[in-house]
């Protein structure tokens, strides 16, 4: 993905200045930066998910395989699909495990009991979750560990088959094994899909993202690969935010 001279408004508010940013596939691109600098804002641009929100507007392209995906016509429930999104808090159905990784496919057509069947369980096999709910796949899923709860989210979001994964701090409600997890699972998904994490976390970014955008009052103001970005900021305000001087 790529954006290019993309701004955003939340009415008069300007919370993205200029951002230009091409998106490796299947590696892992981490956002960091001060909490209200745009980070989650530019992560929801590239789905569009600020649709959503009344009195926005945007300005620029973002391209998906080089389409724009802000073009009019644009399918956006087809976006959705080709570029997920896992949550900050993990929300799974307030139904079984099976039923919420099903979701997804019944949705895009899928009925056969054979197929979804299959689906269900190689999502939550990429998910690194099926040897813990084989045997619960009729249980509540909120009835899950919050890091299991994650995992299976993830597995929705694998169930459509998407092209890029958005992750918006999805280890900040999660114990630092379950935070494990999910790193060493998004270094088994990046072989397959594209991925980009906001994380406020600086040891994760540096330990699980190849790419890494700082972000800083809307504006983009270095990114590259994630050993620079930690060990050779260009800019000052990179190396005071990553040490901790200020955010």
């Amino acid at each position: 993905m790529e954006s290019q001279g993309l701004h955003f408004y939340y009415g008069a508010f300007q919370a993205l200045k200029d951002i230009n940013l091409v998106i490796k596939a299947r590696q892992i691109t981490a956002l960091i930066g001060p909490s209200g600098c745009g980070k989650s804002t530019f992560l929801r641009t590239l789905n569009r998910l600020n649709d959503l929100i009344p009195h926005t507007r945007v300005q620029g392209t973002v391209r998906l395989e080089g389409e724009d995906i802000y073009q009019p016509g644009m399918d956006v429930v087809s976006l959705r699909q080709r570029v997920g999104m896992v949550f900050q808090r993990p929300n799974p159905f307030p139904k079984s495990i099976f039923e919420n990784v099903a979701f997804g496919p019944r949705v895009l057509g899928v009925h056969s009991k054979v197929e979804i069947e299959e689906k269900v369980e190689q999502s939550l096999k990429a998910a690194a979750l099926w040897p813990e709910v084989s045997d619960l796949l009729h249980k509540d899923a909120l009835g899950l560990a919050l890091g299991q709860q994650q995992r299976l989210c993830i597995a929705r979001v694998l169930a459509v088959e998407p092209e890029v994964i958005l992750m918006d701090e999805p280890c900040s409600a999660l114990d630092p094994l379950a935070t494990l997890k999910i790193e060493e699972l998004m270094q088994e998904l990046k072989k397959n899909y594209t991925i980009v994490i906001v994380t406020h976390n600086m040891q994760q970014a540096a330990r699980a993202s190849d790419w890494t955008g700082f972000f800083l009052l809307g504006e983009l103001l270095e990114y590259g690969v994630t050993g620079d970005i930690f060990t050779r900021p260009k800019d000052s305000r990179t190396e005071n935010y990553i040490t901790g001087r200020y955010g």
